[in-house]
C-alpha cells in the first residue's frame, strides 16, 4: 500500500488500541468510585427494572488487557501495522509460494512417471485420466465445456477436427504454448457488399450447402485471388498457420451466411492461452492426454496403448465424483 495508506492505518489501529485501554481504565475507575458496589445505578426501565452496580470481575477485565498485549505482540511480530513487515519477516505471498513449492514437489514425486510417456499410454492409465480430468475442469471447461463440446468460437475437442494438427505433438503444443488464430478484416479488399456475399456463398459451397452456383462462381474468382493463399485452392485449409478447413462439417464461428460474411468483413481472432506457464509441464502432458481420450482418434490410439501393454482404464472417462489432485 500507499505510505500514506500505511500511515491512516497506523494511526487507526493506535488510536482503537489506545481507546480500549482507556475506555476499559477510565469505566473501571469511575464505577468503583462513585457507586458503592451492590447499590443501584439510579436506572429503572419499565417501573421496575432496576440497574444495579454490578463490575466485572477484576480477572474478568484483566483478559481484555491480555488480549491488547497479544495485539500488541502480534503486530511487533507479523505484519499489519501499515507497511510493517514485523520481526518474523512473514507474508502470505511467502507462504504460498511455499505451500505451493512443496504441492509441486509432491505433485511431480507421485506422477514423475508419466513425464516421458507418450500421450497415449498416459491416457490409458486410469489415476493419470482421473488428474487430467480434474486439471480439465479447473483450467479447460470454460471454454471448451464440461463434456469438451465446445462453443462458438472455441473448438469442439470431442471430433477429429484440429485446427493445428491432430498429431499428438502437434495438440501438446497446443496446448503448452498455446495458440493465436488471426482472420484478417477482408472488407477493404474486396471492396463491396456483394462481392462479399459471393465469396460467403462460395465458401459455403465448399463446405457442401446447397446454394447459387452462379453466385458461388463470382466468389470463387475472389475467394482464388484473396483467401486461397491461407485457407488453400481446394479450401481444406493449412495446419501450419491455423488456417480453418473450409470443406469439413465443423464450422467454429457458424456456416450460415450471416456469420460466414462477418468473420470475411471483421475477421476472427482466436486465442487459446498458453497452459503451461500456468500448470507446468508435468501437469500439461496429463491435461492434454484427457483431451486426446475425448476424441474418437485419441480413444483408437488409447486402445492401441493398451492391446501394447498399457494399463487398462477401468472407463472411459474418469467419474464425476473422482477425486481432486492439485
Amino acid at each position: 500500500m500507499s505510505a500514506s495508506w500505511s500511515w491512516f492505518v497506523i494511526v487507526l489501529i493506535v488510536i482503537n488500541l489506545g481507546g480500549c485501554v482507556w475506555l476499559l481504565w477510565y469505566t473501571s475507575k469511575r464505577r468503583s468510585k462513585t457507586l458503592p458496589t451492590g447499590e443501584t445505578t439510579g436506572h429503572t426501565w419499565d417501573g421496575d427494572v432496576t440497574e444495579y452496580n454490578k463490575p466485572l470481575p477484576r480477572w474478568w477485565i484483566n483478559l481484555f488487557y491480555l488480549t491488547i498485549v497479544f495485539t500488541i505482540a502480534y503486530l511487533v511480530l507479523f505484519p499489519g501495522f501499515g507497511n510493517v513487515q514485523g520481526m518474523l519477516n512473514w507474508s502470505a505471498s511467502a507462504q504460498h509460494d511455499a505451500d505451493r513449492a512443496e504441492a509441486d514437489r509432491l505433485f511431480a514425486e507421485r506422477y514423475a512417471r508419466f513425464e516421458q510417456m507418450p500421450l497415449a499410454e498416459i491416457a490409458a492409465d486410469p489415476e493419470a485420466l482421473t488428474v487430467g480430468r480434474n486439471l480439465y475442469a479447473k483450467n479447460c471447461a470454460a471454454c471448451h465445456a464440461s463434456d469438451g463440446g465446445g462453443a462458438r468460437g472455441f473448438p469442439n475437442l470431442t471430433d477429429d477436427t484440429w485446427q493445428w494438427g491432430s498429431s499428438h505433438e502437434a495438440i501438446l503444443t497446443s496446448v503448452a504454448q498455446g495458440r493465436v488464430a488471426v482472420m484478417p478484416p477482408l472488407a477493404a479488399v474486396l471492396g463491396d457488399d456483394a462481392t462479399i456475399t459471393a465469396v460467403a456463398t462460395y465458401v459455403q459451397q465448399l463446405g457442401g450447402l446447397r446454394v447459387d452456383t452462379g453466385l458461388a462462381a463470382v466468389g470463387k474468382a475472389q475467394y482464388e485471388m484473396v483467401c486461397a493463399a491461407c485457407h488453400g485452392i481446394d479450401g481444406r485449409g493449412n495446419e501450419a498457420l491455423g488456417a480453418s478447413n473450409l470443406t469439413d462439417a465443423d464450422w467454429l464461428y457458424g456456416k450460415d451466411l450471416a456469420s460466414i460474411r462477418e468473420g470475411i468483413i471483421y475477421g476472427r481472432h482466436g486465442v487459446m492461452p498458453a497452459m503451461e506457464p500456468i500448470m507446468g509441464p508435468l501437469r500439461t502432458r496429463l491435461v492434454t492426454a484427457y483431451t486426446l481420450s475425448l476424441s474418437p482418434g485419441g480413444q483408437a490410439a488409447i486402445a492401441e496403448a493398451r492391446a501394447r501393454g498399457a494399463p487398462a482404464a477401468s472407463a472411459a472417462a474418469p467419474s464425476a465424483g473422482a477425486a481432486q489432485v492439485p
